[in-house]
């Protein structure tokens, strides 16, 4: 970890905030590829960056903190990056259980979309946000398709910035049907814009929420199995002018390459490559199914991933081919996948079944070690989104995007002998006592700083009855029809 130049100073030096007395943990990849840990150590934040790392002993004759944290045995690490969420779920969290992804979406999640108002899309947002900070989660990827239109879109972005986070709304698109659509039978009430209306209103939302934005807004076709190929063609060349990445589903089901390649005669992500569409600006949620020259093509176009093992495993969708891909060259994040499809949005939980789905898949324990899974957590989300260059690190002049978890205060948390592994294999989100945006602190004592908490439950609590009501999921058992 570089030490800041603490001589030069010859009188403390003023910062808006000092963490002191913590134990400071950072990605460094280039140098080691292992995480780096500093003991007793101490970060000086000012003006929304990080202005110096050390030993606490250092830093407190450096620096003279408008407010100082006592962080004795705590860690201070990057924020997480939520790299693939829905947040618009977050009013139906605990139905759709025991389904696989293919019934989970027409019998669950469908009628569920096709319900929500833009009054429920802005508390849910709301609400899930909430939930990410709460978990030291700093930064989120929204891939909101539940309304669309240009006031929902824009409320959605102004709900996660209300509550402190970065991110982006990527939003949903359909466009006109396809035949793939219409032989797996998406419902019809979907379909709610043509192509070009679809292209039309996300370019209203991304010169309302430009690159440089807290939370942007980006194009991202629902799913490319089934989506109509203008739109994606339409989504990449709105991005590139942007200057702002593009965002969709990719290979989740087993069944989608192989629906795309019976309508059109390519598989999914070859038909990118073919066209000159997959880039550095693409994020391809999920990434199950490819086989290996899609994943050579995903490394050689410097294209991103969001790896979510949990959902994966929740729907039995599969297991990403994490060591191919990052073989190949494609920065991996890691995702949630929204308050249905597991639970909750805990990247400590999201971390360890990382480990456990892919050591599962390749019987090597070896195959992923848990520095992998922070360093996909925090440095690939932050390279995955690029809504704040230099994030993802605890070091100087990085913006401070930080999470302080306690380690110390449980049976579970003694003895402490190895803090990389014993964030992703013991701590839980409800371990983080403090999130920090922008130098900013968005979540301490137990309760979100920019929002009051009990008045958005009971208004979440008001919009999932009527929603699921109206939805006519209230008490609906699932039956799990065979996948298609």
């Amino acid at each position: 970890m570089p030490s800041p130049p603490l001589a030069e100073y010859a009188a403390p030096r003023d910062c808006d905030l000092l963490l002191t007395g913590g134990h400071i943990l950072t990605p460094d990849l280039e140098k080691t590829g292992r995480t780096v840990t500093y003991q007793d150590g101490a970060v000086a934040v000012d003006a929304g960056r990080i202005v110096a790392v050390g030993s606490t002993t250092a830093l407190r004759g450096a620096f003279r903190a408008r407010r100082g944290v006592d962080c004795t045995g705590r860690a201070v690490l990057p924020g997480f990056t939520d790299a693939h969420t829905h947040l618009f779920q977050s009013l139906a969290r605990g139905l759709g259980e025991g389904m696989a992804i293919w019934p989970w979406l027409r019998e669950f999640m469908w009628p569920y979309a096709i319900a929500v108002t833009a009054q429920d899309a802005r508390v849910a947002a709301r609400l899930g946000a909430a939930e990410a900070a709460r978990a030291g989660i700093t930064t989120v990827v929204d891939h909101h398709y539940a309304p669309t239109d240009t006031e929902t879109i824009l409320a959605v972005a102004d709900a996660v910035e209300e509550t402190g986070l970065r991110g982006a709304v990527a939003r949903g698109m359909l466009g006109d049907r396809t035949a793939v659509a219409e032989a797996r039978g998406l419902p019809t009430a979907l379909y709610r814009y043509s192509t070009a209306e679809e292209l039309r209103i996300t370019a209203e939302c991304l010169a309302a929420r430009p690159a440089g934005s807290r939370v942007q807004v980006w194009p991202a076709p629902l799913n490319l199995s089934y989506g109509d190929q203008d739109l994606v063609r339409g989504a990449v060349e709105q991005a590139r002018r942007a200057d702002v990445r593009w965002h969709t589903h990719c290979s989740e089901g087993a069944k989608d390459p192989a629906s795309y390649l019976d309508a059109y005669g390519i598989r999914p992500v070859a038909w990118l490559e073919k066209e000159g569409l997959l880039d550095e600006r693409a994020t391809l949620a999920h990434a199950v199914w490819l086989d290996e020259e899609e994943i050579a093509a995903v490394g050689a176009r410097g294209a991103s991933v969001a790896h979510n093992p949990g959902s994966n495993a929740y729907l039995a969708s599969g297991t990403m081919p994490l060591a191919a891909l990052r073989a190949a060259g494609a920065t991996v994040a890691l995702g949630t996948d929204g308050p249905c499809a597991g639970g909750r949005q805990d990247m400590f939980e999201v971390m360890k079944q990382m480990l456990f789905t892919q050591r599962l898949a390749t019987l090597d324990p070896a195959s992923v070690r848990c520095e992998d899974a922070l360093t996909a957590a925090t440095l690939g989300g932050a390279r995955y989104t690029g809504v704040a260059p230099g994030t993802g690190r605890v070091t100087p002049g990085a913006p401070a995007d930080l999470a302080v978890v306690d380690v110390s205060s449980t049976a579970r948390h003694t003895p402490l002998h190895r803090l990389d592994s014993h964030l992703v294999n013991t701590a839980q989100s409800s371990d983080v006592v403090m999130t920090i945006v922008a130098g900013e602190v968005v979540f301490e004592d137990s309760r979100c700083t920019r929002i009051d908490e009990e008045e958005l439950y009971a208004h979440a609590r008001e919009h999932a009855a009527a929603l699921t009501r109206r939805a006519d999921i209230t008490g609906h058992t699932f039956q799990g029809a065979p996948t298609c």
